[in-house]
């Protein structure tokens, strides 16, 4: 089964922009479909996008259309998510998740978010 370990959060200005990686260990990411996701304190954790890493196909959310860009590096079995233009509301824990045997989507992204268990995330703090 598949680990994964997010990092690249931290605290940056309004307009500003990051860097998540989502790095992956005990199987190869092209049997998954790898999603991103975050929770803002006090809301719902909210699907924002999502990579088949074997044919390249992505999905956004309407939150994150036009802002963040999803990316995969096989060699290094690590998903990335671009943050650009990042503001106030931005603010949240974001996560990441894989779906084994579930094509990038919609509804792999509803059927992840659904999972109990998930890592202890990376801290994204938008100041304005």
């Amino acid at each position: 089964e598949v680990q994964l370990v997010e990092s690249g959060g931290g605290l940056v200005q309004a307009g500003g922009s990051l860097r998540l990686s989502c790095a992956a260990s005990g199987a190869a990411l092209d049997d998954y479909a790898i999603g991103w996701f975050r929770q803002a304190p006090g809301k719902e954790r909210e699907g924002l996008s999502c990579i088949n890493s074997d044919d390249g196909v992505t999905y956004y959310s309407k939150s994150a259309k036009g802002r963040f860009t999803i990316s995969s590096d096989n060699a290094k079995n690590t998903v990335y998510l671009q943050l650009n233009s990042l503001n106030p509301e931005d603010t949240a824990v974001y996560y990441c998740a894989a779906g084994g045997g579930l094509p990038c989507g919609i509804g792999a992204m509803t059927i992840l978010l659904m999972r109990d268990e998930w890592g202890q995330g990376t801290q994204v703090t938008v100041s304005s």
